[in-house]
């Protein structure tokens, strides 16, 4: 059951990613790192899909040969292991010598392919069908087929070799979160693939010494389905990373655009003439605008012309009885809460009608700063003080 369910989810999760990168190929039919990734992951899903319970006894029906599909998934296997070394060869390489390093590589494992189909005749395994999981050890005891099955891993062995030492060498000098991030889980990939031709080459000799290995028989396709997973993830993850980052981005301005709103209410009611545009309603308010980051950055300096503006009431709230609590008016307000006071005591100050004072007036300097990020998180840290109730 589980063994199904891995081997669904990687053949949707490699199918998945070849449609999501076919128009970038159909723009770019140019670039052979996109061909080649685009072969992968058709490769990857096919190898999953054909091997499937629900799917590869049809497939032997039409062919005429029981347990065909198990050459089918091997020839992708191969075929998914060259084109990952193309796209890491393209990536890791200049132009000419990256065609020369591909030319060298395709005709290795095109070699490679030949060979293990004329072996996978010639020894001739069984056409009792069974399942997918049974299917490659049902002819252990027969040394050709042993030896065909060694030579199959050893290709995949090789591959994997050099995927794992190309990708380890990209993470490392990859200059983007998301392209390292996926050349990592690439380079683990490649590690849980070797575990599972490791497993394997295990399984082999096990067999042909007389023991038992029952006990191995969900290891190698657990390992060999979660290196898969890992590899997929690893060769999308530069593609739709950055949205992600971009949607967090968006709803933490959102977010604090949200959190701002009630200093800045409480602002435009005591100075109208700070707002650029009529204020929405507060139902309104609450969808996010077209231009989020246009708005908040609106809303930030409303903010900081409506401390401007109170600020010489400031000085009436100092001399009034919580003074004590306000700190001097030449001080720095110690903390957002410190500052939430302070614009508290003005806006009371102001709706008391107090007469502003012609001399030098005192400031609100709270944290400014040229950094606007820095900006948005403490005044959305006042905002939040502002809002509570003050403490008795």
């Amino acid at each position: 059951m589980v063994y199904q369910i891995l081997s669904w989810t990687c053949a949707v999760a490699g199918l998945s990613a070849f449609l999501y990168k076919l128009p970038a190929l159909w723009h770019s039919n140019r670039n052979p790192a996109m061909l080649a990734l685009c072969v992968y992951f058709l490769s990857s899903g096919l190898s999953f899909l054909v091997d499937l319970d629900a799917i590869r006894a049809s497939i032997s029906r039409l062919l005429d040969y029981p347990n065909i599909t198990t050459i089918l998934v091997q020839a992708a296997v191969v075929a998914l292991t060259a084109a990952q070394q193309v796209v890491l060869i393209h990536w890791s390489h200049p132009a000419a010598e990256a065609r020369r390093r591909t030319r060298r590589r395709l005709l290795g494992f095109g070699i490679a392919l030949v060979v293990l189909v004329t072996m996978f005749y010639v020894v001739d395994p069984t056409r009792h069908p069974t399942t997918a999981e049974t299917s490659v050890l049902l002819n252990m005891q027969n040394p050709y087929y042993a030896a065909y099955l060694c030579y199959y891993i050893g290709v995949c062995t090789v591959g994997q070799i050099a995927a794992f030492r190309l990708s380890l060498r990209y993470a490392r000098i990859a200059n983007r979160l998301w392209l390292r991030l996926g050349m990592w889980s690439v380079t683990t990939g490649a590690t849980f693939v070797l575990l599972y031709c490791t497993i394997r080459y295990a399984e082999i000799a096990a067999t042909r010494l007389g023991f038992d290995t029952t006990p191995w028989d969900s290891l190698y396709w657990f390992t060999g389905d979660i290196g898969s997973l890992l590899q997929l993830f690893g060769w999308t993850v530069p593609s739709w990373g950055p949205r992600l980052s971009a949607a967090a981005r968006w709803l933490e301005s959102y977010r604090s655009y949200r959190r701002l709103r009630p200093l800045w209410w409480a602002l435009y009611r005591a100075v109208p003439a700070i707002a650029l545009d009529p204020p929405p309603s507060p139902l309104l308010d609450l969808l996010p605008p077209r231009d989020l980051e246009y708005r908040l950055y609106r809303r930030v300096i409303e903010i900081r012309d409506g401390q401007l503006a109170l600020r010489p009431y400031l000085c009436h709230a100092l001399a009034g009885p919580q003074a004590e609590q306000l700190g001097p008016a030449h001080d720095e307000p110690s903390s957002a809460t410190h500052e939430a006071l302070r614009l508290k005591a003005a806006l009371r100050a102001r709706s008391d009608n107090a007469v502003p004072p012609t001399g030098p007036t005192t400031a609100f300097p709270g944290a400014r700063n040229e950094d606007f990020g820095k900006e948005i998180a403490w005044l959305t840290r006042v905002a939040d003080s502002f809002r509570r109730p003050p403490h008795r």
